[in-house]
């Protein structure tokens, strides 16, 4: 499995003969992306769905199909653009590649702010490494072993204790920290601290990419 950060939530999943990109939203850089088999977008917020850019990018991917969560869809549909909705339980096959969809609410932000759907991510290929994408909730029941768990480091709606839970909880065997595009360099640290020391009795292993970069598993 080879993933492919390309900023904040935006990562891209090549695996079992299948490509496919998750999230592309605002603080992601996703122009040059091609041959993709999907996009799944989890929840309908623009740092994980740049509206003014999906058409670009489906139209650079004209074999690919849209999927996401019920709200979302909702949304993008009145644009009559194709999308297929997703919810927990769901599985979708590329080639050897499997996206099941699992979770169902947006993390509560505040009181004021109204409550939207957000479905995470599992992605597995016969003899690959297992990786799951939990969009902007902590809560999903995972069907599976996780190997490489995404990870929000810094958003309103969590704060590090929870996300430290939210690892020891899951039992990866490495995380991968994404969601971190409104922190400076030096404030990433500190969390990444707090999520590698205390993830797991002993620490976990941080597999950081930075922003962008690209990762074998």
């Amino acid at each position: 499995m080879e993933l492919t950060l390309l900023g904040h939530s935006c990562v891209l999943v090549e695996a079992g003969g299948g490509r496919v990109l998750i999230d592309p939203g605002t603080f992601s850089s996703f122009e040059d992306v091609t041959e993709l088999d999907a996009i799944f977008v989890t929840h309908q917020h623009a740092d994980h769905l740049d509206p003014e850019r999906l058409p670009a990018l489906l139209k650079n991917n004209p074999g690919a199909s849209l999927y996401a969560d019920s709200d979302t869809a909702d949304i993008v549909s009145r644009e009559e653009i194709p999308v297929t909705r997703t919810e927990a339980g769901d599985h979708f096959r590329f080639a050897d590649l499997t996206v099941t969809a699992a979770g169902s609410r947006h993390a509560v932000i505040t009181e004021y702010v109204p409550g939207i759907s957000n479905v995470g991510l599992y992605l597995t290929a016969a003899g690959e490494p297992s990786f799951f994408h939990p969009g902007d909730a902590l809560d999903a029941e995972v069907p599976g072993d996780v190997d490489l768990l995404g990870v929000p480091v810094n958003a309103p709606w969590c704060a590090v204790k929870e996300t430290v839970e939210f690892v020891r909880r899951i039992g990866p065997s490495a995380v991968l920290p994404i969601h971190d595009a409104l922190l400076t360099d030096a404030g990433r640290q500190i969390y990444l601290r707090h999520i590698g020391g205390f993830g797991r009795d002993g620490g976990i292993p941080v597999r950081d990419l930075h922003a962008h970069g690209t990762l074998s598993v």
